[in-house]
């Protein structure tokens, strides 16, 4: 008998990111005897934020966020799924992903990976809590300033998560976030959008600062400190029943004026990449495939913890039960989320920003100097990646 095809995956720590995936990787391997697939994880910001180059000479299977593309293809760390997986295979993605999930992946016509997880981030509440203090969902940015300045609120405000709230923010206020590649946004909304995080957070804990969603997430659902999340990555298993000592539920975003439109916030989720260093790219290539298929994504995908991207999933009753209506709750927030930039150089600009806030939101460095902070930061991530790999 010949030997196995072996396969290693790295995915990211929680029960939403590697139980599902070793749920899939072990039935697949029942079904497909000859091969072998085994899974490690690492911490969410790793997850985020640590060189994908080092990863790629050591897994097969990268699980994956959509920013790193630029970065990829220019050092060629990855196949391109393009060329690799069957047309019906990537009809049916294009066709059946929630919001932009598949879209996110495609990069200069090349496909960095296969969508098998959706977020964005949304608020979440412990109904329990907002009733004892008689207080409503927020529904307007009055309202959610409101409830902060009770001490009813929070947001996770780790250097990474607070650099895509302001992207959300810039969005929100008319602009387009990285289109000149000199600034990030127009002075004056930039400006605007660093004010109203500072309007939002100041009544906050300064423990927000070093807290990220599931650190949030973690907190509201073992403590009665916070009544309401006004917007963090989503992790649906605070929704199911039994998953923490306190249930969380889940809702679409806040308009920044009653009436308007809903705030936009910014792609999560995440996909599986092939890597050059992989000696049996097709088997690779099937079991993600596998894995991000609909039949897979609505039943031993979710019911393992994981969150989908496939709307198979997202239009199952069952699911949506199991997940405490996570995704009625929050499917028009999903659909709605705008795409990170993928240029070469982006990834560090998360962190760097993040900080340049937290030195003005906590520390309190001048708005005129975190201004100029984030725009020469921008600049200079802007720098860091070829000419070739500068689209957004």
């Amino acid at each position: 008998m010949s030997e196995p095809i072996q396969l290693t995956g790295i995915a990211w720590d929680h029960s939403r990111a590697l139980p599902p995936l070793v749920a899939t990787a072990q039935r697949y391997e029942e079904t497909h005897p000859g091969v072998r697939i085994h899974w490690k994880k690492r911490t969410l910001d790793e997850f985020g934020h640590a060189p994908i180059d080092q990863l790629a000479t050591q897994f097969d299977l990268i699980v994956i966020d959509h920013p790193w593309s630029g970065f990829c293809f220019e050092k060629n760390l990855v196949h391109d799924l393009k060329t690799l997986a069957p047309a019906a295979v990537l009809d049916d993605l294009a066709a059946h992903s929630v919001g932009p999930s598949f879209q996110s992946y495609l990069y200069q016509e090349k496909l960095l990976a296969l969508p098998i997880d959706a977020a964005t981030p949304a608020p979440s509440w412990r109904p329990d809590l907002l009733e004892e203090a008689g207080a409503d969902v927020p529904q307007t940015w009055d309202e959610a300033v409101a409830l902060a300045k009770r001490g009813l609120a929070v947001i996770p405000a780790f250097n990474a998560d607070l650099f895509l709230h302001l992207v959300m923010l810039i969005k929100a206020l008319g602009a387009e976030a990285f289109a000149d590649h000199q600034c990030i946004a127009p002075r004056d909304i930039l400006q605007q959008a660093v004010e109203m995080l500072a309007e939002l957070t100041a009544p906050m804990s300064r423990e927000i600062f070093t807290m990220n969603p599931i650190q949030v997430a973690e907190r509201m659902t073992t403590t009665d400190d916070f009544a309401w999340n006004a917007f963090a990555y989503t992790y649906n298993n605070y929704a199911r029943p039994g998953f923490a000592a306190k249930q969380l539920r889940f809702g679409n975003l806040i308009s920044l004026v009653s009436g308007g439109p809903r705030l936009r916030s910014v792609l999560g989720g995440t996909g599986i990449a092939i890597s050059k260093s992989c000696k049996n790219p097709q088997a690779a290539l099937n079991y993600a495939a596998y894995t991000a298929s609909g039949h897979t994504q609505r039943t031993i995908y979710v019911q393992a913890g994981g969150q989908p991207s496939h709307l198979a999933a997202w239009d199952d009753a069952f699911a949506d039960s199991l997940c405490g209506g996570f995704f009625s709750g929050t499917r028009l927030t999903q659909q709605e989320a705008i795409v990170r930039p993928r240029y070469s150089g982006y990834v560090a600009l998360q962190t760097e920003g993040g900080i340049a806030l937290q030195q003005h939101l906590r520390d309190g460095q001048s708005l005129a100097s975190t201004l100029d902070q984030l725009d020469s930061l921008y600049r200079a991530s802007r720098q860091r990646g070829s000419q070739e790999h500068q689209d957004n």
